[in-house]
């Protein structure tokens, strides 16, 4: 007896030898809340389904399982994808052995199975989530109620059935951070090899355990600057290499895929991670987020916020505060194994990958499932916050009357968990507005796995005890959970989606439908054909053929009538593809317009059947404008037929078509308000199938989409039977234009070999006063160049596309090189390259473009053509001639020869009477400073300032004069050297003195 006292005793202590033999008699209440969850979930066990990704979750563990056991990389053939083997398989090579026990090869036996397996590790996070607050606080009831608190969050209760990508790391991130404090506390070698044997297996479930990694090596870090003499820095040098060394094997070991190739492995699976792709969508506050494109930084937060428990938000606030209050009190114990400084750590884990993730753009998707393991470093934060509070309370009775509050809001989330089970998997907390109607259901994403299916599965079985039931192919794969009677009334599985469900005989009740908060998880609605009245729509369909292939398609009103002469029903079972394309892609569900089609694909049992040697199926159409149809028949193979044909008729105008077309090429384009209409006559459907490249060019870039802004043009490329299709023997397409002024158009086909054909032109037509050309070009070539207004007119009569297909180029020299923008001020002038039909188009046989100038002043211009051997053409001219005030002309030059020099305030005024532009030849012009100090760096060395320049950048000719302004720079000026230079040598030169008295 005595002896037992002394094991009770000493079980007080976690780091007692004795623990595990106290831990009947010490920790009595653990075993009972382990026993209460062990029993709760084997009573629910079965009222979860199969996740979506179970299959790809399966041949993971199997790769892994025989890689491990000395497969070769043929054991990556068991991979559902190329990219599974970036996914660390240490919690599934164990449920892939579950595979290799007897008596567990009954599909039901051994879902079962899997589910207990991740549920019960699940709750071994949560049992360390006790031996953690016990360890930070000596308190079993504070303990208890961090495993209350982890283990109630009723999403990850839910997904700890079906879950096995996600709940694992969850739990095995508070595994690792139990091992993390008892390593720190400790602080031996041994206490931080297991810790990186935890946190190696961390980061084998997913590459985001590094982050805990790196924090347990950046913590030693700060240790050892903190740390007093020579043998306690090796104490912790050791420790930490022994944890860095431990933690990387553990991984290395357990991860197959870094076998071959360890470093560049490692490399493709960080980016993997970092970057991967997945077309999934998220319905996030009332808008469509695609993942690729990532998502706003408030998404992981807000997620967490309205999905979490309130009493956890609250308190890890609280923690959060007293954690800042605790810093602010004692700075040096952060640098310092201390309690406080492992509480920022919690409070670190939490922020850190969130703003990584966003940072990163990483693909973040269905919620919130991919971190849940925040929430493990949140619930110990709680806790921190909770046992802050109580010492900060110095009466008892509030002390109990926290704890009450703190027992009653477990004890309302437990009993929202039983009300809305088995769709805890939805849960949101009070803090949003769950109980409008459907109005979580348009706001955020529910459901993402189907798995409310399961409960119409159950109802529709019990419904009809005796009919053999067809289900969509989605839902099919949770008929392997059920017993195998019920698979037997289960048809087989198929690969198209269906919007209800099919019995054999007639269908008792015709809806079912999931709901949570009142709004609509789930809807499955009940069919029954009745091949006998095929025959009357039929009838009145016959007059409205559409197409033929193996299947000839008729219109009945809103649906669609399949039908084949003398088939069977083997010939008819492959799947059948419906896609349908909309007038307005704005009519689609929100989350197919980012496809630009509704998917219906069927089977052919579905919607009709064989009726006396005919094939007979009937279709629904959308409520909404159609376009166009596409359809046809698929088996494993590829497609066995497919065709394209018009249901909706596009509208053109037939005064749009009497005008002349914007372009000509294999089709006639043409304006139709905000719409272009592609046109042939005489077409057949192969000529059309090649794909439409369309790229829009504003006039103003900043109009495009922000992620098309760089581009310079915006992508509407599309197939011809998505716009269009064939009326009375023509091709006609009708295809929206943006709402912004368009410049002009880039469009044709391609096809894998390149451009087919391809054709630019203008939209907005230049409008340009014939008064302007009357009054004579300001220089020509191959265009003739007017001024008009703030703008040039480019001009060429007649042209070709190959004239004006070569890039132009613009120069523009300012009259005051401060106006340029900063990244030009060095050249002296702003650059522009650009197509003609950037700024143009074609009128009649003249094409025209009107390229507007800067709003600053502009002294000349350089304009020409390039291409990739330098200019074809160029040519200069004065845009606004300087003028020289009379009165600086009658005080005589500073200096004379082919020119006179003059001061002009702040400029030199270069004056010639009766010269011509080809006599003014490249001016150097060298400016002695008073004090060379005043120099720029770069020409300190030389003793004076260079600023040549041609003539046209700084003048022009006017009434016959030619002169130049050139302005002075502002600092004392004692001398100039001007003249003129060709490449013989200098022409003329003069040398004057320039002082301020001047």
């Amino acid at each position: 007896m005595r002896h037992l006292r002394a094991v009770a005793r000493f079980g007080t202590s976690p780091d007692s030898p004795w623990g595990a033999l106290a831990l009947p008699l010490r920790h009595w209440a653990l075993l009972a809340v382990c026993a209460s969850f062990l029993l709760a979930g084997a009573l629910v066990l079965d009222d979860y389904g199969i996740g979506t990704d179970a299959n790809a979750q399966i041949r993971i563990g199997r790769a892994v399982l025989d890689r491990l056991a000395g497969g070769g990389e043929q054991a990556l053939d068991h991979l559902y994808r190329d990219w599974d083997q970036y996914y660390g398989g240490v919690f599934e090579a164990p449920l892939a052995l579950v595979e290799r026990i007897p008596g567990l090869d009954d599909s039901r036996n051994y879902f079962l199975t899997r589910h207990l397996l991740t549920h019960l590790f699940f709750l071994a996070g949560g049992v360390f989530s006790y031996l953690l607050v016990l360890r930070m606080f000596g308190n079993r009831l504070l303990a208890l109620a961090a495993m209350a608190l982890f283990l109630l969050h009723p999403r990850l209760y839910a997904h700890s059935f079906f879950n096995s990508k996600d709940i694992p790391f969850a739990a095995m991130f508070m595994i690792a951070l139990y091992l993390t404090h008892r390593a720190f506390r400790r602080d031996t070698v041994a206490a931080f090899l297991l810790c990186g044997v935890g946190v190696g297996v961390l980061v084998n479930l997913r590459i985001m355990g590094l982050v805990l990694f790196a924090a347990v090596l950046a913590l030693r870090g700060l240790d050892l600057l903190v740390a007093g003499g020579m043998g306690e820095r090796k104490r912790i040098l050791l420790a930490g290499g022994a944890f860095a060394l431990v933690g990387a094997l553990t991984y290395y070991a357990l991860s197959p895929v870094l076998w071959v190739d360890p470093f560049g492995r490692f490399g493709e699976t960080w980016a993997f991670s970092a970057g991967h792709g997945n077309p999934a969508s998220n319905l996030f506050r009332g808008e469509w987020l695609w993942a690729p494109d990532g998502a706003p930084f408030e998404y992981i937060p807000v997620w967490m916020g309205i999905t979490t428990p309130p009493v956890a938000l609250l308190l890890a606030v609280v923690g959060a505060a007293g954690l800042c209050r605790g810093a602010a009190r004692r700075p040096r114990d952060l640098w310092r194994a201390t309690p406080l400084r492992f509480n920022l750590l919690l409070l670190l884990l939490i922020v850190i990958p969130i703003v990584a993730i966003f940072a990163g753009r990483n693909n973040i998707y269905n919620g919130w499932r991919q971190v849940y393991f925040l929430y493990a470093p949140l619930a110990i934060l709680a806790m921190v916050g909770f046992h802050w509070l109580l010492a900060s309370i110095d009466r008892r009775w509030w002390r109990v009357g926290a704890w009450s509050l703190m027992g009653a809001s477990v004890a309302v989330t437990l009993v929202s968990m039983v009300r809305i089970h088995p769709l805890q998997f939805d849960y949101f907390n009070s803090i949003v507005d769950r109980n409008r109607q459907d109005w979580l259901a348009r706001h955020y994403e529910l459901d993402h796995w189907a798995m409310s299916t399961m409960t119409i599965i159950e109802e529709v079985l019990a419904d009809h005890p005796d009919q053999k039931i067809l289900l969509p192919g989605s839902d099919y794969r949770h008929s392997r959970i059920f017993t195998r009677e019920e698979r037997e009334r289960i048809y087989k599985e198929y690969n198209h989606p269906l919007d209800g469900f099919l019995s054999d005989r007639s269908i008792k009740v015709r809806n079912y439908e999931v709901k949570i908060y009142n709004n609509t998880v789930h809807r499955l609605t009940g069919m029954n054909p009745d091949l006998q009245k095929l025959t009357a729509i039929l009838d009145r369909a016959s007059g409205n053929f559409l197409a033929s292939s193996v299947f000839d398609i008729y219109r009945d009103g809103d649906a669609l009538v399949y039908v084949r002469e003398g088939c069977t029903e083997e010939e008819a079972d492959a799947a059948f593809a419906l896609h349908i394309f909309p007038v307005r892609v704005d009519d689609l569900p929100a989350d197919r317009r980012r496809y630009g089609l509704d998917k219906r694909d069927f089977e052919l049992w579905q919607r009709g059947g064989v009726h006396d040697g005919r094939c007979v199926a009937v279709v629904a159409l959308p409520d909404y404008l159609i376009a166009s149809v596409y359809t046809g028949q698929s088996d494993e193979t590829g497609w066995l037929w497919g065709m394209s044909f018009l249901v909706t008729p596009p509208q053109v105008d037939a005064a749009v078509l009497a005008r002349a077309p914007l372009a000509s090429s294999v089709f006639d384009i043409y304006r139709d308000g905000d719409a272009l209409v592609y046109v042939r006559e005489r077409c057949t459907e192969d000529e059309v199938r090649v794909r439409f490249f369309l790229h829009v060019v504003p006039v103003d870039a900043a109009d495009l989409p922000a992620d098309r802004v760089r581009y310079g043009f915006d992508n509407r490329d599309f197939q011809f039977w998505q716009r269009g299709g064939r009326h009375d023997g023509r091709c006609v397409a009708v295809v929206a234009l943006p709402d912004y002024p368009i410049a002009s158009v880039y469009t044709g086909q391609s096809d894998e070999t390149g451009r087919l054909w391809q054709v630019r032109f203008g939209v907005m037509l230049p409008e340009v006063d014939e008064a302007v050309l009357a009054g004579g070009p300001v220089a020509s070539s191959t265009f003739d160049v007017y001024r008009d207004g703030a703008g040039l007119v480019y001009v060429k009569d007649p042209c070709t596309e190959e004239d004006i297909e070569t890039a132009l180029a613009l120069n523009v020299y300012p009259l005051d090189p401060a106006d340029l923008p900063a990244d030009r001020k060095r050249d002296g002038f702003n650059h522009q390259i650009f197509r003609f039909w950037d700024h143009g188009a074609r009128v009649g046989e003249r094409c025209v473009a009107v390229v507007p100038l800067p709003g600053y002043p502009v002294v000349a211009v350089q304009i020409g053509q390039l291409d990739a051997t330098g200019w074809l053409w160029e040519v200069s001219f004065g845009v606004t001639p300087p003028r020289v005030d009379a009165a600086v002309l009658a005080g005589g030059p500073l200096a004379s020869s082919t020119f006179d020099v003059y001061r002009d305030g702040d400029a030199l005024a270069y004056v010639r009477d009766g010269c011509t532009e080809d006599e003014a030849a490249r001016f150097f012009l060298h400016i002695v400073p008073v004090d060379v100090e005043d120099l720029p760096a770069d020409r300190v060395q030389y003793g004076f300032d260079n600023r040549d320049f041609h003539f046209w950048q700084r003048g022009g000719m006017h009434d016959g004069r030619c002169v130049a302004v050139v302005a002075l720079p502002d600092y004392p000026i004692a001398r100039v050297y001007t003249g003129q230079s060709d490449e013989t040598g200098r022409l003329w030169t003069v040398d004057f003195a320039l002082t301020d008295e001047e």
